[in-house]
């Protein structure tokens, strides 16, 4: 695949000191999904922001389809669109002029046949001639979509798209983005809903405090972080762990009926069968076992709380 985007070494700093943004380097390949993952501060809208060319870089180097941002702003931000956090709309006007304009604004030819399947895509056909400020708050951020999709950009950054918006809606958005992944649009999304990342995300990046501790495959990143807890239920409450089993660092529920054992699923040996016989032997009665794996929730809070204890 070729690169859509290549980050090297971006850096912005403010003329109080403050870094936003420390030594990013990343590379997003045609056709990807890629999410950023990280806590409000972290650097996720002032990185889309630099590459947008809405900030400037204190240094480094942004290249969209091998032009750099800086030198060919231009050629690069043609091949940009960009959905902001934001509503920002003009509420008189209709949502078929406010999509026409947004083409109009990188010298694109009126093309009211593309615009109609932009519209239809997000559903907005038979609103086209409505006025925004009649719009629910799920339609206007369609709106937004659409706009930044007007002027046929290979690129599409969506700023946190499903803020505000209900679990329905929020649903019916990734439904919108793997349709616009499918039209061969690639997409860079930042977001503080875990589930919206592992739900349609080839890749995932974690910032935080500026710096990206990681960008991986999804499905990868949770095989070589995650882990497997084995829940052991009781069939009597318990008011200790045995002396026993401390070694195996178990958790008791509140209720003294769920022994917790968690292990590394990469190990030669889990450990679980030397487990099942010392509970056993420590004259405890297993009344049933189940095992579940960690959540990207889980690896996204552990990198988190890791970056904070080293800082």
């Amino acid at each position: 695949m070729q690169p859509i985007l290549e980050i090297d070494d971006l850096r912005k700093s403010y003329a109080d000191g403050f870094e936003a943004l420390k030594s990013v380097s990343l590379t997003i390949n045609s056709g990807e999904i890629v999410a950023l993952l990280g806590p409000n501060g972290a650097g996720k809208t002032t990185l889309i922001s630099t590459v947008c060319g809405i900030t400037q870089p204190t240094s480094g180097q942004v290249r969209i389809g091998g032009f750099d941002t800086l030198r060919d702003f231009r050629a690069a931000r043609a091949l940009v669109g960009l959905v902001p956090q934001e509503i920002n709309l003009e509420p008189f006007e209709r949502v078929i002029n406010t999509v026409r304009f947004s083409r109009g604004l990188f010298g694109k030819s009126r093309d009211d046949t593309k615009l109609e399947q932009i519209l239809r895509q997000l559903s907005l056909w038979d609103k086209r001639d409505t006025q925004i400020r009649a719009l629910s708050g799920g339609m206007k951020r369609r709106v937004l979509i659409a706009k930044a999709l007007a002027h046929e950009p290979q690129l599409l950054f969506l700023d946190e798209p499903t803020a505000g918006v209900d679990v329905e809606l929020r649903k019916d958005m990734w439904n919108i983005v793997a349709g616009l992944k499918a039209s061969g649009v690639t997409i860079v999304l930042t977001t503080h809903y875990i589930e919206e990342a592992e739900a349609i995300a080839d890749r995932i990046g974690v910032i935080a405090k500026g710096e990206m501790l990681l960008i991986e495959e999804k499905m990868q990143l949770m095989r070589r972080m995650g882990q497997k807890q084995l829940d052991v239920q009781l069939s009597s409450a318990v008011n200790d762990i045995p002396a026993r089993l401390a070694k195996y660092n178990l958790l008791l529920s509140n209720d003294g009926l769920t022994l917790t054992y968690t292990y590394d699923t990469r190990a030669a040996r889990t450990g679980i069968t030397k487990l099942l016989s010392d509970v056993s032997e420590a004259g405890l009665v297993l009344r049933d076992v189940a095992t579940r794996q960690s959540s990207l929730e889980d690896i996204f809070v552990d990198l988190v709380h890791a970056e904070e204890e080293i800082a």
